[in-house]
C-alpha cells in the first residue's frame, strides 16, 4: 500500500494583501502597488479570516479568458499561521487517500436524493463517503475546529442520507478535512447550525463514522498529516 501523504502544491503563487470581499465569489487585494479584482474559492462566510490587511497566497489562472487573473487560496492568521481556504482543496485530497485503499473510486455518486463526493468498493463491499472542509476555529491551544461556518441544509441532508445507506448496506463515512494548523478534531457549530450537530449525532447512532483528517498548512501546500476517527463519542451523546 502506498503510504505518501495525500497534498496539494500550489504553482504561479503570489503574496497579496486583503481589502476587502466584494461578495461571495470576489474580493479586492493589493499585489505590490497595484489593486486587484481577485476569485475566492471559497464562498461560505469566512468572517474570521478575511479581514482588512490579512496576508493572503493568490494563485495565477492559467486562462486568458477568465475575467479574474487571480484565485485567493490562503490566508494568513497569527495564532494558526496559514490557512487554506481553498474548497476545492478537501475533496483532492481525499481522493488521493481513498485511491491508496480501495479498489474502485467514483467521485460524484447519486444516491436517493443525493450527490456524495465518493462511492468506493473494496472486498466486494460498498461506501459511500461525503467531505467537508473546516477552515472556522477560535483558539489552536485547544485543537478544536467548529463546523459548519456558516447554515448548510444540504449538510443536513447529506447526514440523513447516509444514514438510510447504511440500512441499505453501505458503509458510510463523513470526513472533515481540517485546512488549518494544529487543529485535529472538529465539532459541530452548535451557535451558527444547532440542527447540523444533531444529524450528525443521529448519523453516527445510524452507523455514519466521523473521521477527521488533521493537515500541515504553508502559504501554497496542505498536506494531511494525520487521521483521527471520532465515531464513538456522537454514538455515546445522549
Amino acid at each position: 500500500m502506498d503510504k505518501t501523504k495525500p497534498e496539494l502544491i500550489y504553482e504561479n503563487t503570489f503574496p497579496a494583501i486583503f481589502i476587502r470581499r466584494n461578495n461571495r465569489f470576489t474580493a479586492e487585494v493589493m499585489v505590490g502597488d497595484e489593486q486587484k479584482t481577485v476569485h475566492i474559492k471559497n464562498t461560505g462566510r469566512l468572517e474570521e479570516l478575511l479581514i482588512p490587511k490579512a496576508k493572503v497566497t493568490l494563485q495565477k489562472s492559467g486562462n486568458p479568458e477568465r475575467k479574474t487573473e487571480y484565485d485567493l487560496i490562503s490566508v494568513y492568521r497569527p495564532r494558526f499561521k496559514w490557512i487554506n481556504v481553498d474548497s476545492l482543496a478537501p475533496n483532492k485530497l481525499i481522493r488521493q487517500h481513498l485511491e491508496t485503499i480501495y479498489d474502485v473510486v467514483k467521485p460524484e455518486y447519486t444516491y436517493g436524493d443525493s450527490r456524495f463526493d465518493f462511492y468506493m468498493e473494496r472486498d466486494g463491499e460498498r461506501y459511500l463517503t461525503e467531505v467537508k472542509g473546516c477552515t472556522l476555529a477560535y483558539d489552536q491551544k485547544t485543537g478544536i475546529g467548529y463546523f459548519p461556518d456558516a447554515p448548510t441544509e444540504r449538510g443536513i441532508k447529506h447526514l440523513n442520507e447516509l444514514a438510510k445507506a447504511v440500512k441499505d448496506g453501505y458503509h458510510c463515512s463523513i470526513e472533515f478535512v481540517i485546512q488549518m494548523n494544529g487543529i485535529h478534531l472538529v465539532f459541530p457549530n452548535n451557535k451558527t447550525q444547532p440542527e447540523f450537530g444533531r444529524a450528525l449525532v443521529a448519523a453516527a447512532k445510524a452507523g455514519v463514522e466521523i473521521i477527521y483528517h488533521g493537515c500541515h498548512v504553508e502559504a501554497d501546500s496542505i498536506k494531511i498529516t494525520g487521521v483521527t476517527l471520532d465515531t464513538g463519542r456522537y454514538r455515546n451523546a445522549r
